[in-house]
């Protein structure tokens, strides 16, 4: 009978069962990873050990069938006369039933052959059949041996029929989980097989044959390694063979309903590069890159803007197009590339991960106009929505015949015979991708579960029409037709310096040296410069002050004018605010009085017209004689008379003396 049912997660690994991490800590992960230990399964497949230490015990029904099979067989004791080792088990009936169920069908089928049998020979019995020769003619016609009845009729015996099949069922482990395999063989050919190379298993056991001899490591056959292999998690094998993407694959995406929003509620954004060669008007050549923004309810296209490569001019312009066409979204889901993270759009958002969020940095587009922004994760097209949208554009719109002969193919494998051979002109692009946009906005029969057959546009329509949408001011329009940077204002004059610009006026004479926020047009920095306090506070709009020739007169004489004109005009404010002269200041200042007398002199300094000067003589006490200081004093004298050329004493040194 079964000597032992109760193990620790270290006794466990000490087995060395096969298929079973052999390390105390690879065993633990295992357990967690299969949940050994549910709530609902304590006293039954796991318990807490009563042996001082405490701990955990797991029943060793929790372990795969062929390390549960492997585990009996070790701690069977030998078979008794009786033969009744199955009914003297002290496996409980769900236990039974439980191991029962992880079995391979080949050896549910060999129990359910033996449950037959004996069947047959109860029939025989109730048809007035003897024992004997019902067992006779059972084993006759299965081709066994009356005793193999016997021996089953043993292991059920005092089992209730419907409880028959686990009993019966073959408890061996089988010759390939027996058979001997030295640990550091085991060891060696797992870590030559689970590795990113992705060896074959036959390279491997060549390998480990030529180390066994070597090391003298006792091995089975290449058909039981194998086995044993494959016996192996298959998350593990994937993840050490394919990587850790391939391994994400395995694990069933997320389902998101986006039935929960209403149309513009919550968008998403990314880039696409496309796979077409494009001429741009300065003869540029190359493949363009799409910055687009997607309702998340619908799966409508909603902006999109194209540019030579993903920047966050592209992006705010787009945003732009977004929000004055449609309204502003409650929620962005945007992906945490450089572009999408710009403080010109995201500055002040806590959770911004791609730059550092600073004190004095100027709150982007989205932070002010009361937009939540969430990140989607790296790589992850499950978490973009939009993703599906640029493979259907991908697949259809970069093939397009107007595009003929300048597809590039969509890897360098994919390149097509006339790769390169044209360069669509960039009015031609916009245009037609212009079309196949609406064209796949507009596409009825949509199996979403918000679209239920209609088009993306349809489902966006019906929904925008009832939904409280958020319009933006003409004071709003600012934050994203205009660019957003924290400059110094010019400490001398509070000028605003842009791209080799300079920008001022009045009001900017109370911010010099500070930091501001300006919002400007890159492509038009002569438009005059919107100010903004860090805080967001509008301050004004300071004109581009335009360079002259260096001999231009007429803009000297009217630069001359205006800032006479400034001067004077802040002369008349000064006079305004002048309520009283200094002279009725000083007025009404009150008399000073008399100074006390000085303070008697108790040292004389002699002061020399030259660099050299006499150090002070004290006056007479008890410690020093008055004739040594006078002594004193006249060896200082000659020596700053031989050095500066002569002295002259503005007190008598007798006076000194008394």
């Amino acid at each position: 009978m079964l000597t032992r049912e109760w193990f620790t997660v270290a006794e466990l690994a000490a087995l060395a069962l096969p298929g079973m991490p052999s390390s105390r800590y690879g065993m633990q992960v295992f357990a967690d990873r299969r949940e050994w230990k549910k709530p609902e399964d304590e006293g039954r497949r796991w318990r807490t050990r009563s042996a001082s230490g405490g701990g955990i015990e797991f029943h060793y029904t929790v372990l795969p069938s062929f390390a549960a099979a492997k585990l009996v067989v070790t701690f069977t004791e030998a078979a008794e006369s009786s033969g009744r080792a199955a009914q003297k088990s002290e496996l409980t009936r769900a236990e039974m039933h439980a191991w029962y169920e992880r079995l391979p069908d080949g050896k549910k089928a060999k129990a359910a052959e033996k449950a037959a049998a004996l069947d047959m020979v109860r029939d025989l019995q109730r048809a007035g059949m003897g024992k004997v020769a019902a067992l006779g003619h059972v084993a006759g016609r299965l081709n066994i041996q009356k005793s193999t009845l016997y021996a089953w009729e043993d292991a059920v015996a005092g089992i209730d029929r419907c409880d028959w099949m686990p009993y019966l069922a073959p408890r061996h482990a089988g010759a390939s989980e027996s058979a001997e395999c030295s640990p550091e063989a085991w060891a060696f050919i797992k870590a030559d097989y689970l590795r990113l190379e992705r060896p074959t298993l036959k390279d491997c056991y060549r390998r480990l044959e030529r180390a066994a001899k070597e090391h003298g490591w006792s091995i089975p056959s290449e058909r039981t390694l194998t086995r044993r292999i494959n016996d192996l998690p298959e998350g593990l094998r994937v993840l050490a063979r394919e990587g850790s993407d391939a391994l994400k694959r395995m694990y069933p995406a997320q389902q998101r309903d986006r039935g929960v929003f209403h149309a513009l509620e919550a968008v998403n954004a990314d880039g696409h590069k496309w796979d077409v060669f494009v001429r741009w008007p300065d003869g540029h050549v190359g493949r363009p890159l799409m910055v687009a923004f997607q309702d998340l309810y619908s799966g409508k296209m909603l902006a999109w803007r194209v540019d030579r490569s993903e920047n966050k001019e592209a992006v705010r312009l787009a945003f732009g197009d977004l929000v004055e066409e449609f309204g502003i979204p409650d929620h962005c889901w945007l992906d945490n590339g450089r572009s999408f993270a710009s403080k010109w759009l995201t500055g002040g958002t806590p959770n911004r991960y791609r730059f550092k969020v600073r004190d004095d940095e100027p709150a982007g587009i989205l932070t002010q106009i009361g937009v939540e922004v969430h990140w989607t994760t790296p790589y992850a097209g499950q978490s973009k929505p939009i993703e599906r949208a640029f493979r259907d554009f991908a697949s259809g719109t970069a093939k397009h015949p107007r595009f003929a002969g300048a597809y590039t193919g969509n890897s360098p494998m994919a390149k097509p015979e006339n790769y390169a051979s044209k360069a669509v002109p960039l009015d031609v692009f916009l245009a037609t991708v212009a079309e196949e946009i609406a064209a796949h906005n507009a596409r009825p029969g949509r199996a979403t579960k918000v679209c239920g057959g209609r088009s993306f546009d349809q489902a966006f329509s019906d929904s925008y029409a009832q939904a409280p949408i958020r319009k933006a001011t003409p004071e709003q329009r600012r934050l994203w037709l205009l660019a957003a940077e924290a400059i110094s204002a010019s400490k001398v004059d509070g000028s605003l310096s842009i791209e080799g610009n300079r920008f001022w006026a009045e009001f900017l004479s109370g911010f010099r040296g500070q930091k501001l926020t300006v919002r400007f047009d890159p492509q038009q920095l002569h438009q005059p410069l919107h100010v903004y306090r860090l805080d967001g506070a509008y301050l004004g709009a300071a004109p581009v002050i335009e360079a002259v020739g260096f001999a231009d007169k007429a803009a000297s004489q009217q630069h001359n004018h205006a800032r006479n004109s400034w001067r004077k005009a802040h002369r008349q404010m000064l006079d305004a605010e002048r309520d009283m002269t200094i002279q009725q200041v000083a007025a009404l200042l009150p008399q000073a009085e008399e100074p006390p007398p000085p303070p008697e002199t108790k040292v004389v300094r002699l002061v020399t017209r030259g660099s050299a000067a006499l150090k002070p003589i004290p006056m007479t006490t008890e410690e020093n004689d008055p004739q040594d200081a006078v002594m004193d004093a006249l060896a200082q004298m000659n020596r700053a008379r031989r050095g500066a050329g002569h002295l002259r004493a503005v007190e008598s040194l007798e006076d000194a003396g008394d």
